[in-house]
């Protein structure tokens, strides 16, 4: 047996006696106040970022490009994955989290400007940020090296993925969705770790969002304002 799983676990032994008694509460039903939609990505400890270690407390959504979209026979519609938390457990809360260095952006942009390919399974992935990356890589000021371009991009997947949520018939008005951006490479801050806002519900005007919501207002930040 491969040592990384037995590890795994071993790990899960003592993770199961530590939350034994934590699913009194949640174990025939669930209420989580909020559903992220995470890039998955080993860096990012998507549960771990929230400081969460409550079951039911937050419903845990993650893809490469931290997407909420699926193509179905009629078109592209919010994917199942985030719907059924906002239409089954009365969630209220929908966060995009990207990240910096997003390998899934990196990818599309390459694709987009090298005409590189990947395996089917993975194109098929890029092809779902494709239509939405395309203008902002049109966008992209001509002086922004690689690494710079990449992050710009990051913000500009999550300022699509939350329009996509804000836009959809399927999400209810009470449901307000927010953009993030974790970073782990000292771009925004330089605490890694920490969640940057750079959108609510469709503004991304950091000086109109810091004046509207003055309690998170130092969390609230962007690298691209196009």
């Amino acid at each position: 047996m491969n040592r990384m799983f037995v590890e795994l676990l071993e790990n899960n032994s003592k993770h199961a006696e530590e939350f034994e008694s934590r699913f009194d509460d949640v174990q025939d039903a669930q209420h989580p106040g909020a559903v992220t939609v995470c890039c998955s990505d080993s860096r990012v400890l998507q549960d771990h970022a929230w400081g969460n270690d409550e079951p039911g407390h937050i419903f845990t959504c993650s893809n490469i490009g931290n997407r909420v979209a699926q193509r179905t026979d009629a078109g592209e519609v919010v994917s199942g994955d985030v719907l059924y938390p906002v239409e089954h457990t009365g969630t209220e809360t929908v966060v995009v989290m990207g990240h910096t260095g997003c390998g899934a952006v990196t990818a599309t942009y390459d694709e987009l400007t090298e005409g590189l390919s990947e395996p089917a399974g993975i194109e098929h992935c890029l092809e779902l940020l494709k239509p939405h990356l395309e203008s902002g890589v049109e966008r992209l000021p001509s002086d922004v090296g690689r690494a710079a371009a990449i992050n710009r991009l990051v913000e500009y997947n999550v300022d699509r993925q939350v329009e996509l949520l804000v836009e959809s018939d399927d999400v209810p008005e009470r449901v307000g969705v927010v953009g993030v951006v974790y970073d782990f490479q000292d771009v925004y801050s330089g605490r890694r770790g920490e969640v940057h806002v750079v959108n609510v519900d469709g503004e991304t005007n950091v000086e109109r969002l810091r004046e509207e919501y003055p309690e998170i207002a130092p969390r609230i930040d962007r690298l691209w304002e196009y």
